[in-house]
C-alpha cells in the first residue's frame, strides 16, 4: 500500500508541477495573460506541499526519484496537451528513466 500511495503522490506531483508550468508558458508565450500565470503558480506551489506527503523520509530521495517522474510526465502530457509526438529515443529514455525512479524509491533497504 505504501508503494500506491507514494505513486499516487508521485502522479499528483507531476500534474501540479508540469501543468503549473504549462500554465505560466502558456501565459508568458502564448500570450494568453495573467490569469494563466497566476494559475500556474498556484499549481507550483501546490506541487510543494505534494511532496512533503510522501512516505519516504530523505528529501534528496524522493527529489531524485520524482526527477525521473517528471521527464515521463513532461512528455506525456506534451502528448495529451499539445501534439507532441516522442520519437523511440524519448519513450527510451522515459523509461530509463521510471526504471531509476523504482530502484532509487523502492529497492528494498536494510534497517
Amino acid at each position: 500500500m505504501t508503494v500506491l500511495r507514494s505513486v499516487a503522490l508521485f502522479v499528483v506531483a507531476a500534474v501540479a508541477e508540469i501543468g503549473g508550468a504549462w500554465l505560466v508558458w502558456q501565459g508568458v508565450r502564448e500570450h494568453r495573460g495573467w490569469l494563466w500565470m497566476l494559475g500556474g503558480v498556484l499549481a507550483l506551489g501546490a506541487y510543494g506541499f505534494v511532496a512533503t506527503l510522501q512516505p519516504e523520509v530523505h528529501f534528496g530521495r524522493i527529489l531524485a526519484a520524482y526527477g525521473g517522474v517528471f521527464v515521463a510526465g513532461s512528455l506525456l502530457w506534451g502528448v495529451i496537451m499539445d501534439g507532441f509526438r516522442p520519437d523511440r529515443y524519448d519513450i527510451v529514455g522515459a523509461v530509463i528513466c521510471l526504471a531509476g525512479v523504482a530502484v532509487i524509491m523502492y529497492s528494498p533497504r536494510g534497517a
